[in-house]
């Protein structure tokens, strides 16, 4: 019998890669594959890369040349790996001038090629070549109206639904790890890791022409997922051991307008919740200028749904925004955040912001701080502008020197800093619900709270303060509550460590109640 093949993705940039990833090795899987977690045991490395920015760009180069090193290592006799392959946001945004950038790479995949990926690495892998494709305005591939678009004939990375398993294909004839949702189909996915945390993708591309962002013209327009196949992919998941999923997309606020109803999202949301194992729901990637009320309301009130705001400001000073191609201003940003906060006082907030755009000032800059200063984020993410070739702000006039843009996000930076430690401090008293994600780590079980997203927004340090006993990690402690990876435990914050919370466990399992303390 050969032996057979073996395959390693590794994966750079946002959660939208994360959910691509786990697609592209459910398809791999499904036609017999191994999937191995290190690149140095496959046969074949996958580099999933991001194209967002310079930085992530780099990183991606770098994790391709480090690939390429283990498949030098193998000829010399230390390891197996034969190729390396590029796919992801990168690969389809630059297509074959990547591959002649980077000859070490010996094969460079589009988002089209995903749907038989199988067979290019088996192409690459026997010696052959798959020639790189030539870029595109992905945005061009699809109608103008939305409502057209979803008989469209497209890749759309991360769609991969129920219906393309056969109805023949009995659970035993899956591959492991390939368990189905319900019945004899599954998602066209396989985990990567044991996480309970899963991020779920809601729609792919973006309708929206902000100046500074290119992912519009690689990732296409905006196309929604049908509710059925995000519900089974969601069912799948908690069969899988996940207890808390994540929406994703370009633009969450859009959900639906494609399929004919623009508060679909609002309907979705509760069943989502109601799946049997999901014990919180979190939506990512909202758009303040199309946030309706009565999405902020099913957001801030609904169980199982974390009352939590990922609002995509970007700035604040009125002139930037506009130049940006954006709407709003600091007021009505405060005024939709007393909103949010209103319907959940305990409701966590984030958003992330840009410095040194082109004709940025002095003055809007202290407009950007007196903003921050008012809101009480969790948790803020700045950036400094850099070019993004082509992209409409990329030829603005009017460019703020690089050194100054080095200052604001320094600046800028310092004061995010100290405003998510003072917010996090206020939050000592409050009663939290926390999904424990490690155990067994140098500070002890730590897990997250409903205002903290995976990987960006701090981390919950749970611990005991009477020191009569020590938490036990195997088994209940004194008080009944199990500290397994995947369980949520109720805690009190006691203190704040910059971001992060340190909560002391309180009496009783939370493991069946789903309200979200402090609505």
């Amino acid at each position: 019998m050969p032996e057979r093949r073996t395959v390693a993705l590794v994966t750079l940039g946002c959660a939208r890669n994360e959910v691509d990833s786990e697609e592209l090795a459910g398809r791999l899987a499904a036609d017999g594959w191994d999937l191995v977690q290190d690149a140095e045991d496959a046969d074949v490395a996958v580099v999933n890369t991001c194209g967002f920015v310079e930085a992530a760009k780099k990183d991606s180069v770098d994790a391709l040349l480090e690939a390429n090193d283990l498949k030098a290592a193998a000829r010399d006799g230390n390891g197996r790996t034969q190729a390396v392959v590029a796919v992801g946001c990168m690969a389809e945004r630059y297509g074959k001038e990547l591959a002649e950038a980077l000859p070490e790479a010996d094969g460079v995949l589009g988002f089209d090629d995903y749907t038989d990926i199988s067979g290019r690495l088996q192409t690459i892998l026997s010696g052959g070549v798959h020639a790189p494709h030539t870029p595109r305005d992905r945005r061009k591939l699809l109608p103008v109206s939305p409502v057209e678009r979803q008989s469209a004939d497209i890749a759309l990375p991360g769609h991969g639904d129920l219906a393309e398993r056969p109805d023949s294909a009995a659970p035993a004839d899956l591959p492991a790890g390939v368990a189905p949702a319900s019945g004899p189909r599954a998602p066209l996915r396989r985990r990567l890791g044991s996480s309970p945390v899963a991020s779920v993708k809601l729609a792919s591309g973006c309708d929206r022409r902000c100046s500074f962002c290119a992912i519009p013209s690689f990732r296409g327009s905006f196309v929604s997922r049908r509710p059925s196949d995000v519900l089974g992919e969601t069912r799948w998941l908690a069969e899988q051991g996940v207890r808390e999923i994540m929406l994703v997309s370009e633009n969450n606020t859009s959900y639906g307008k494609d399929l004919g109803d623009i508060r679909l999202l609002e309907t979705l949301l509760p069943e989502l919740a109601a799946v049997d194992g999901i014990e919180r729901v979190r939506v990512s990637y909202l758009q303040p200028a199309e946030l309706r009320p009565g999405l902020v309301d099913v957001l801030a009130g609904t169980e199982g749904v974390a009352p939590y705001f990922d609002l995509s400001f970007q700035h604040s000073a009125p002139d930037v925004l506009r130049a940006m191609r954006r709407f709003g201003d600091t007021e009505r940003f405060l005024e939709l955040l007393g909103e949010i906060r209103n319907r959940a006082p305990l409701a966590g907030i984030r958003s992330n912001f840009i410095v040194g755009f082109p004709g940025e000032s002095e003055r809007d800059v202290a407009e950007l701080e007196r903003f921050l200063s008012e809101a009480r984020l969790d948790a803020i993410g700045v950036f400094g502008y850099s070019d993004e070739e082509g992209t409409e702000a990329a030829g603005y006039a009017a460019k703020v020197d690089q050194d100054e843009v080095g200052e604001r996000l320094a600046r800028v930076s310092r004061l995010a800093e100290e405003l998510t430690a003072q917010r996090a401090e206020e939050r000592t008293g409050e009663t939290v619900r926390v999904l424990v994600e490690s155990v067994d780590g140098g500070d002890g079980p730590v897990g997250r709270a409903a205002h903290q997203a995976p990987e960006t927004d701090g981390q919950v340090r749970l611990t005991r303060t009477d020191a009569l006993t020590e938490v036990r990690t195997d088994a209940a402690d004194t008080r009944g509550q199990r500290l397994d990876v995947g369980r949520m435990v109720e805690a009190r914050v006691v203190a704040a460590e910059g971001v992060d919370l340190v909560a002391e466990l309180l009496g009783g399992d939370t493991g069946e109640g789903r309200e979200e303390a402090g609505r």
